[in-house]
């Protein structure tokens, strides 16, 4: 049983199927469960545990009925992040980066938030903001 999961409501869906397809595997070892790029759903699994699922963003819109409303809000501040522990933030944030997510912060020492705490930030092809963070 898939407990809790990040589950990332996308416009592009293509686009972003192929920056997570590109990336969950190398960073993660985490292997395509179900979906294509052609949506409107993919999810990838570590373990026989999803650890993301993307959805169509009108998909979902229709299903509940939301689709009177707009799809976008003015520019604002971020309300969601999508952290992800990994071996090497500098060699994360360089296969993000190379398979098109869009540098925010460079990759950082933050002893501050933590002992050994090393951080960057990206955002995928959709906008959603990703920490890549070790100790």
């Amino acid at each position: 049983m898939d407990a809790l999961h990040p589950r990332l409501l996308v416009d592009r869906f293509a686009a972003g199927f192929e920056f997570y397809d590109a990336v969950l595997p190398a960073l993660f070892g985490a292997r395509l469960r179900k979906g294509t790029a052609a949506g409107p759903y993919a999810n990838w699994d570590v373990d026989d545990q999803a650890i993301l699922v993307l959805f169509d963003r009108a998909a979902l819109a229709a299903t509940i009925g939301t689709t009177d409303l707009p799809a976008s809000t003015p520019a604002a501040q971020d309300r969601a992040m999508f952290v992800c522990q990994v071996a090497d933030v500098d060699e994360g944030l360089a296969l993000c980066l190379k398979h098109g997510g869009i540098l925010v912060t460079e990759a950082t020492d933050r002893p501050e938030w933590g002992p050994g705490l090393r951080t960057a930030h990206l955002r995928d092809p959709e906008g959603h903001l990703i920490e890549l963070q070790s100790y």
